[in-house]
């Protein structure tokens, strides 16, 4: 399989009639090659009818600007606590220590992998206990764009009177209840990385519940210049808007957005079909409640400890060399393959086997709480997260991956397994 293309977890890609490229051609011909624009404009009110109500989008230059920029909206500062889920990309938490704050970590429910709602009241009650004082705001996360439990969480967060700002990045286009994710809190996270549903090569976006929101996100987002004819400025504020150009990209990105959620919905059904019968292998799947909608930005699959992969003996016998999250390569080298919290022998044999198949598959999100950065931050764990970090693996799921493709890595899947 020397020739064969290599299959990518998830890429968006252009739209078949390169519209993308009419909106950047127009922003070169009048020379909009700046933050800020018509593109911006644009994309912004797409965005608005996109998640519907009578919400607000600012665009901005990254999901995690966006995170950042709602938690200093919230008003969180040196000395708060925030509420985050633990089973989560870095991007969730970070913005928290940049202001200065702690995060603090809540594990996951088993059915959607999401911010455990029991727990998210327990932890808010012993903090109070501990700290004399409510968290500054909660952020759950919809995790390889699976909904988190909105009723629950939001339910919580009212009693306490605490806000909420959701982490939609991995959930463009998911829905609970109907509802699109990121309208039911304060502030509702997106990203356009160029692995999400759509991309603006780098960008994210934050939707707003009313103008004077926005507005504020929007002087903050840039550099929170006063209304003067001269530079004045106030307050600190950020770089964070995002570029005529990257906007031109997402304005074409729009017109096949919901051909790309269909798609993933797609790629889903297929694995949990083509990977029903396969002993010691099982595919996560959305609560069959009716209330749940994921875009299954990633499909994943869990593996039986049991199980035994191909080249299963070597598994962490090398330190990575080779590309690792990107073209960039190994940016910083490390001394030791093994950590004291990481995947099983068979999820990274399995790992390893696709990769000699041209299938990039990753290992799920290692757990906030279990990361050495946080090591002192206080956590309210149940194993969950840590549980299914051990035995959790992305499959391909973007809008490059074909019928035949899903094939292919279900048979490459079975060839792996001894038994």
């Amino acid at each position: 399989m020397s020739d064969r293309k290599t299959i990518y977890l998830c890429l968006a890609h252009m739209s078949e009639e390169g519209i993308e490229q009419k909106y950047v051609k127009e922003a070169f011909d009048t020379n909009w090659v700046v933050p800020l624009g018509p593109n911006v404009n644009g994309f912004e009110e797409e965005l608005k009818q996109f998640v519907g109500g009578n919400h607000e989008v600012v665009a901005l230059s990254a999901g995690t600007a966006a995170v950042h920029l709602a938690l200093l909206a919230c008003g969180v500062g040196p000395g708060d606590e925030v509420l985050v889920q633990s089973f989560t990309f870095c991007a969730s938490s970070h913005p928290i220590t940049y202001l200065g704050a702690t995060p603090v970590f809540v594990d996951s429910e088993p059915d959607t992998w999401n911010m455990d709602p029991v727990l998210l009241e327990e932890a808010i009650k012993d903090r109070i206990a501990k700290t004399g004082k409510k968290p500054k705001a909660i952020v759950p996360v919809a995790l390889y764009g699976m909904p988190y439990d909105c009723e629950r969480i939001m339910e919580v967060a009212h009693r306490y009177d605490i806000p909420v700002i959701e982490d939609a990045a991995e959930g463009f286009g998911s829905k609970f209840n109907g509802r699109v994710l990121g309208t039911f809190g304060k502030y509702g996270v997106l990203s356009f990385n160029g692995n999400k549903m759509i991309t603006t090569s780098g960008g994210g976006a934050l939707i707003c519940r009313d103008s004077e929101s926005k507005n504020n996100i929007m002087w903050y987002a840039t550099q929170a210049r006063e209304a003067y004819p001269y530079y004045q400025h106030e307050a600190i504020g950020y770089n964070y808007r995002m570029s005529n150009i990257c906007a031109g990209i997402g304005r074409g990105q729009m017109t096949v957005a919901q051909a790309h959620i269909d798609h993933h919905k797609h790629v889903q059904a297929m694995y949990e079909t083509l990977l029903a019968d396969v002993e010691g292998v099982t595919v996560h799947k959305q609560p069959a409640t009716g209330k749940y909608d994921s875009n299954f930005w990633l499909c994943t699959i869990t593996l039986e400890p049991s199980l035994e992969i191909k080249g299963q003996e070597n598994a962490y016998k090398e330190v990575i060399k080779t590309a690792v999250g990107g073209a960039a390569g190994v940016i910083h080298a490390v001394d030791c393959a093994t950590t004291d919290c990481q995947p099983n022998d068979n999820v990274e044999a399995l790992r390893v086997f696709m990769l000699e198949k041209k299938i990039e598959a990753r290992p799920v999100w290692k757990p906030m709480h279990k990361q050495p950065v946080y090591k002192s931050a206080p956590a309210y764990v149940n194993g969950v997260s840590e549980a299914i970090f051990k035995v959790g693996m992305c499959l391909p799921a973007g809008p490059y991956v074909t019928d035949d493709d899903v094939r292919y890595i279900v048979d490459c899947i079975k060839e792996a397994i001894v038994k």
